[in-house]
């Protein structure tokens, strides 16, 4: 059987003529200004979103296939987050009071042409593996952290033995408490997925994975697979999803991909508005467009299927939750309450008890 590494390498798409000789050239009338798209950012298509693909222009080919309105930035930010600002040394970004985030891999199995990352993913002189252990030191030093996000790139395209080395490095610092790791592979390269990985992960309890689902076809037979051996393995799974222009927004195509991932034993996290990342900006929707998916699913559905619904503010003010607005008003003695289908209800504020003085 061919190791996850053996098929990445021979089954992914990781050129524009191999796409074009997959799907047709007649799909790419602009191959020249496509190469200079691909050029500016990293381009591979793993082999279970290759299969996916039903039809260019599809759901799943909108998210990895270049377009030439990526050459299109002037509307974008290059580090929309603002997260190297918030980087006292390589491969940390310690916004947060109590947490810091751990680029630990370049690499990903597949490439997401919204990638809110695009400037160094995929390249390991701005990702350096080699700059690790100014990271540890910097996570030692820092007591106040007790929870630390490892991602990158693509922290489970490491191999078993640096997952394992690093692991071992974070679990020995006394205040880390929690650890979590942000992993598209579920659903790239469900593959990837193995007994031997699952038995490293369950030594670092607790230990967290928030995967990344952004359509219902991507719970595929494999990845709902791979899925269950993380959760057998006693990690609990998240799910943040990016909601994208003409892949995922729309009401019901949303609802249906967290119910699915509810069967699938993971537990819907974020909806994140798409980051004004310079060339994605043809995957961005309005916030009215969140607003809409978030009261299509509140009381429509189980409350295990409803996100949080975030925008990650530009210029690195960190997470900022959305709701729709279900208040009417707030006075003295009453509250007045809209419920998910549009009802109205008054709930009655406590009195003041009168104190008697003797």
């Amino acid at each position: 059987m061919e190791s996850w590494q053996e098929l990445l390498r021979k089954k992914s798409i990781a050129s524009l003529d191999a796409l074009a000789a997959r799907f047709g050239p007649e799909h790419f009338p602009e191959m020249e200004r496509l190469r200079q798209a691909a050029e500016n950012f990293e381009f591979r298509i793993s082999p279970a979103m290759v299969d996916l693909i039903k039809s260019p222009d599809d759901p799943i080919w909108r998210q990895y296939v270049p377009t030439v309105q990526e050459l299109e930035v002037q509307d974008g930010i290059v580090d929309s987050l603002n997260e190297d600002a918030d980087s006292p040394v390589p491969n940390i970004t310690h916004r947060y009071p109590d947490r810091a985030l751990f680029l630990v891999s370049p690499v990903c199995a597949a490439y997401c042409r919204f990638c809110t990352r695009r400037r160094k993913v995929g390249d390991p002189e701005k990702i350096p593996m080699s700059q690790l252990e100014s990271a540890f030191r910097y996570l030692e030093e820092h007591k106040e952290i007790r929870d630390v996000i490892m991602s990158g790139g693509d922290p489970l395209m490491l191999s078993d033995r640096r997952i394992d080395d690093i692991l071992k490095r974070l679990r020995a610092i006394p205040h880390i408490e929690i650890i979590r790791i942000g992993s598209r592979v579920p659903c790239h390269l469900p593959e990837r997925i193995t007994p031997e990985l699952c038995a490293i992960l369950r030594n670092y309890h607790p230990l967290f994975i928030n995967t990344h689902f952004n359509h219902p076809d991507e719970l595929t037979p494999a990845a709902v697979k791979a899925l269950g051996m993380l959760a057998d393995a006693g990690i609990p799974l998240g799910c943040q999803t990016v909601l994208l222009k003409g892949v995922n927004d729309d009401p019901e195509v949303m609802k249906l991909l967290m119910q699915r991932l509810l069967q699938a034993r993971v537990r819907p996290y974020y909806i994140y508005m798409c980051d004004q990342v310079a060339g994605a900006e043809h995957f961005r929707t309005t916030v009215e467009k969140g607003l809409e998916i978030i009261k299509a699913l509140r009381g429509w559905t189980s409350g295990l299927a409803v996100p949080h619904f975030v925008i990650d503010a530009p210029g690195g003010g960190g997470k900022i939750p959305l709701l729709p607005e279900y208040v009417e008003a707030i006075e003295e003695d009453r509250v007045v309450l809209r419920n998910y289908a549009g009802k109205r209800y008054v709930w009655k504020q406590p009195q003041e008890a009168e104190v008697l003085v003797g």
